[in-house]
């Protein structure tokens, strides 16, 4: 690996392909971004909005694997002057083959073309350019599956150009050099006992690499999914001290990335939440910059606000936890985490059938989960991050809010470190907790018969759900002293849209129902 690709410039703001928008993009034909319209993305998201990487994803759905080549061949008057690998970032999301089954294999392909975008970059900028020499390695749970990721490639991808394929001509004879030589490696961490270990996965990595900069994927999302609002806050600040930690003991630089959306429940960074955001995840590196966050608020918010990232990240020291506090906070993770579970395992069915609703974004193939209830209980299975947000925010019921009665289950040491480790909990909450709708909660309750069977569940089961809710929504006013509901105009709006969903949901209106979603969706400026 060169000296410029160990000691590159770490770019700051990532843009992601998460389908968390509402509104579609100006730019876009379809309402569904896919194929060629995510390489004008890449190139929009660069030279408009000032993103300085693009993660390439082919985790989850068909990514264009030569984007490299359509990118120069389209754009060349602007890329000419922001080289690829230099100025600017492409970030391959390979799948997992851990987790993929049928379609493993997708991580040779998009392997293989890293050299292949090596000989497209060095020929058009007339000099040596690695376009793509660093990949992301979702749900790592193990230091080996991201050391064989970086000897796979050097092993049967690099070190194939010695093979001889016809008395001493060698593939290298034949096809030229493969570079670059190497690839970095960043673990995304997503699941809880990885999230929590992260330096147990990074500390192997970093003693057989031994790389002088490491970037570390903290996911943000599918935690909330899986464990709860406050678990995934909690989690966060868990792994950026043990990440801080980790660096002071080696001799590598590390770099973390936190993936967030625009609402509380995926990390709330917004064009209007950014100081909130930084102060609240501090010792970050990179974060990523989703859907929502480009096309639910104007370009001139969009770009100010991605230029404020570039210029304040990294932002500081995390907070180091030791291993008293430690303990500590294990103790409120299994409370939260145990009372969000219950619940949702009761409230699956109604949230799928709402989910059904939720329009798609992006062209994606189905995905494996990490959410404890991709196992199936009951038979029921939740859907992917933002669906399952969406669906609970459209009808009134914010998921930040589910299990929340935890709180009363803290003790005066525990309560103490919840705040001072989510130190912008009670702005974070008030801010969504206009997003409740008590009105919502007593229809579905008045009309529990119907809404059950709507959702294929027993009234029974829908009853105890929405007393949970109820129960969670109360202790966060008692709590936090925080008056949920509506107040201003637009939050009002939100409301009676949400309403109008919840009408057209039990009626089986379904035109109806899925234009008052996406309506109350462009109001709070994201899907989910």
């Amino acid at each position: 690996m060169s000296s410029k690709e160990e000691y590159r410039i770490i770019p700051r703001t990532m843009s992601t392909q998460h389908p968390d928008n509402a509104t579609t993009p100006d730019w876009s034909r379809d309402e569904v971004i896919g194929g060629n319209a995510e390489v004008l993305e890449a190139y929009y998201t660069y030279s408009t909005l000032g993103c300085q990487e693009v993660m390439w994803d082919s985790e989850g759905k068909d990514a264009d694997t030569r984007v490299v080549r359509k990118l120069l061949q389209k754009y060349w008057d602007y890329f000419a002057g922001h080289t690829i690998g230099e100025d600017l970032f492409l970030t391959y999301r390979v799948p997992n083959p851990k987790i993929e089954g049928a379609e493993k294999k997708i991580i040779v392909e998009t392997l293989q073309n890293i050299p292949v975008a090596y000989d497209v970059a060095t020929l058009v900028y007339k000099r040596e350019v690695s376009p793509l020499f660093e990949v992301i390695l979702p749900m790592t749970t193990d230091a080996k599956e991201i050391i064989m990721l970086f000897n796979y490639y050097k092993k049967a991808i690099v070190e194939a150009e010695d093979a001889k394929l016809y008395d001493q001509t060698t593939v290298k004879d034949w096809m030229g050099n493969f570079r670059p030589k190497a690839i970095k490696v960043i673990p995304l961490v997503e699941d809880f006992d990885s999230i929590i270990n992260v330096d147990q996965i990074v500390a192997p990595y970093i003693k057989a690499v031994k790389p002088k900069q490491q970037r570390v994927f903290v996911a943000r999302s599918d935690p909330a999914l899986n464990y709860g609002h406050l678990c995934a806050v909690l989690l966060s600040k868990i792994a950026l001290s043990k990440l801080k930690a980790l660096e002071k003991e080696s001799d590598t630089t590390i770099h973390p990335i936190l993936g967030v959306g625009s609402k509380p429940f995926r990390g709330h960074l917004s064009p209007d939440n950014i100081d909130n955001f930084l102060q609240e995840y501090r010792g970050l590196s990179t974060v990523t910059i989703q859907s929502a966050f480009r096309y639910d608020y104007t370009t001139e918010q969009v770009k100010e606000g991605i230029q404020t990232l570039n210029q304040r990240l990294p932002n500081g020291t995390p907070d180091l936890i030791d291993g008293e506090d430690e303990v500590i906070l294990k103790g409120i993770l299994a409370k939260c985490r145990k009372e969000y579970e219950h619940q949702i395992e009761v409230m699956a069915p109604f949230i799928n059938a709402v989910a059904a609703y939720v329009p798609a974004r992006r062209t994606r193939k189905l995905h494996i989960g990490l959410f404890g209830y991709s196992r199936c209980v009951a038979g029921v299975c939740l859907p992917r991050a933002i669906s399952f947000a969406s669906a609970l925010y459209s009808v009134g019921i914010p998921p930040e809010f589910i299990g929340m009665k935890a709180l009363n289950q803290l003790n005066e040491q525990e309560w103490s470190l919840l705040s001072k480790h989510y130190i912008k909990m009670n702005y974070d909450l008030k801010v969504v907790g206009e997003y409740v709708s008590l009105s919502n909660i007593n229809m579905l309750t008045e009309m529990s018969q119907i809404t059950a069977k709507r959702s294929g569940m027993s009234e029974e089961q829908l009853k105890d759900a929405l007393t949970s809710v109820i129960e969670d929504l109360n202790t966060t006013e008692q709590k936090l002293g925080i008056k949920l509901g509506p107040r201003g105009f637009s939050q009002r709006r939100h409301e009676n849209f949400t309403n109008n969903f919840l009408l057209s949901f039990l009626q089986k209106h379904d035109a109806e129902a899925r234009t008052a979603l996406i309506e109350s969706a462009k109001l709070r400026k994201c899907l989910g």
